[in-house]
């Protein structure tokens, strides 16, 4: 859905930055990609506080993303810019939930995350095409990151019972 008269982002405007995952929005090739992998320091840093911290910073990432999303959407002139990518690091906050801080847990989160978003599996494709404004960039996201979450841990679970 991009439009003739489509705005260029302006990393100057702190909105366009955050929206735009610090600028890894502006990738030319799967800026979703390159905003998970923008959103894995947010992640690292956050899972060093204790669990309530964590949640307090993953519901604040959430809270200010329509807004974020929603503005940058409307100053570029587009529904749903492939650059922002603040959902993209919402909802890989979400997937993270409780797993432990290694490479393993962050490559599961980061795999199955990704998976989900692109794959956009029922109810997720359909919120993504029926939910407008901020709160639709984020919806699908946000949903995807609970459905990555539930195979991160079942994962998790399962090789520890394996591993023991």
């Amino acid at each position: 859905m991009v439009s003739d008269n489509m705005q260029k982002p302006s990393m100057r405007n702190p909105v366009h930055f955050l929206a735009f995952g610090f600028g890894s929005g502006l990738a030319p090739k799967a800026p979703g990609t390159f905003g998970t992998l923008a959103a894995i320091p947010v992640w690292y840093l956050a899972a060093q506080l204790p669990l309530w911290g964590y949640l307090a910073v993953t519901f604040a990432v959430i809270a200010v993303g329509p807004y974020l999303c929603g503005r940058t959407a409307k100053d570029l002139g587009v529904h749903d810019h492939g650059g922002i990518v603040w959902d993209e690091i919402a909802g890989f906050l979400v997937t993270m939930v409780l797993v432990p801080v290694s490479w393993y847990g962050c490559l599961a989160g980061f795999l199955f995350f990704r998976l989900f978003d692109i794959a956009k599996p029922w109810p997720i494709g359909w919120l993504d095409r029926r939910v407008e404004g901020g709160t639709g960039i984020m919806v699908d996201d946000l949903l995807a990151g609970v459905y990555a979450a539930i195979c991160v841990q079942v994962v998790l679970y399962a090789a520890a019972r394996w591993l023991i």
